[in-house]
C-alpha cells in the first residue's frame, strides 16, 4: 500500500457509524486522496467506508473495457491520443498516478475485472458508460462473468441510447440517467425535471443521477419519488450542500471524499 494511503487509515478507524438511508458513493474511488479510477482509489474508497465506488468505462480499439474518465490522454501525455483509438494494452501503459504526486508514480489503468473483485457483501459499484451502444456486448460479458449479485451493480450514463441498450440487456440491474445542470447554448434555458422523469419511467430506469447544481429541495425529491424513482446526486465535496441534500431526502451522494464527508454528515449542528 502506498505511504499516502496509510496516512488515511487512522481516519477510517474513528469514522462514525453508518448513517441510515443516505448512501455515500466514492467518485472514481476516493479520488481526493488517490489517483482516480485506479485500483488504489477504489480500495481506499472501501477503507473510508463508502457504500459504493463509482468508475468510468470506454471501449478500447480492440473491444475491451477501459476504466478511464477522459475521452483522450491529454492529462497524462503529450501529444494526446484518443482512448477509443488505443488498444487496452496501450492504455495500460499510461502512468495515471504521477499527476497526483510522486507517491503514486507508476499507477496503471486497472481492468474492470480487478475492481469488481474488490466489491464485498453489502457494498456495490456504480458503472458509468461513457461510450455509445457499441460498448454493451463487452460490458454484458464482463458483468455476467463477475459473479456479483445484481443488487451490487448499478449503471449510469449521460447517453440515453447507451443506457437504454444496457437496460434492455441487463434488466436485473438498476439504471440511472445522468444529467448536468447547464443552460442550453442557444436558448439559455436550464433543464427541467419533468422531461427527465418521463424518460426514466418510459425506459424503465430506476431513477436519476443529477449534478449537485440542480435546485433540489424536499419538494423536488418528493416529485421524483412520487414516480417511484430514486434520486442520486454528484459530485458533492461541500459539507453544507451535502447536509442540504440529505435533508431533502436524496438517496445517495457521490463524493471525492467519502470518509471525510461521512464524518461531516455525522456531526451534530
Amino acid at each position: 500500500m502506498k505511504s499516502s494511503l496509510r496516512l488515511c487509515l487512522p481516519l477510517v478507524l474513528f469514522m462514525p457509524a453508518w448513517l441510515p438511508g443516505l448512501e455515500i458513493i466514492a467518485h472514481r474511488g476516493a479520488s481526493h486522496d488517490a489517483p482516480e479510477n485506479t485500483l488504489n482509489s477504489m480500495k481506499l474508497g472501501w477503507e473510508q467506508g463508502a457504500d459504493a465506488v463509482e468508475l468510468d468505462l470506454w471501449l478500447s480499439r480492440d473491444g475491451k473495457l477501459a476504466v478511464f474518465h477522459d475521452a483522450d490522454t491529454k492529462r497524462f501525455e503529450t501529444p494526446a491520443r484518443k482512448i477509443k483509438e488505443l488498444n487496452l494494452a496501450e492504455i495500460q501503459q499510461l502512468d495515471v498516478g504521477a499527476f497526483k504526486g510522486a507517491a503514486f508514480k507508476g499507477e496503471r489503468v486497472p481492468t474492470l475485472d480487478a475492481i469488481l473483485a474488490t466489491v464485498t457483501s453489502g457494498r456495490h459499484i456504480v458503472l458509468e458508460l461513457k461510450d455509445g451502444p457499441e460498448i454493451i456486448p463487452e460490458f454484458v460479458r464482463v458483468i455476467r462473468a463477475a459473479g456479483l449479485k445484481a443488487g451490487q451493480m448499478r449503471v449510469i450514463s449521460f447517453q440515453e441510447d447507451t443506457l437504454r441498450a444496457s437496460q434492455k440487456a441487463l434488466p436485473e440491474l438498476e439504471h440511472y440517467f445522468l444529467s448536468s445542470y447547464k443552460a442550453d447554448s442557444q436558448t439559455g434555458a436550464l433543464p427541467t425535471l419533468e422531461p427527465l422523469l418521463a424518460i426514466c419511467q418510459e425506459a424503465g430506469f430506476a431513477g436519476l443521477n443529477l449534478h449537485s447544481d440542480w435546485p433540489v429541495t424536499a419538494a423536488f425529491t418528493a416529485a421524483v419519488k412520487a414516480r417511484h424513482l430514486k434520486l442520486l446526486m454528484w459530485t458533492v465535496d461541500d459539507a453544507t450542500r451535502a447536509k442540504q441534500l440529505e435533508s431533502a431526502g436524496v438517496d445517495a451522494i457521490t463524493t471525492n471524499r467519502p470518509g471525510w464527508l461521512r464524518g461531516e454528515l455525522g456531526k451534530k449542528d
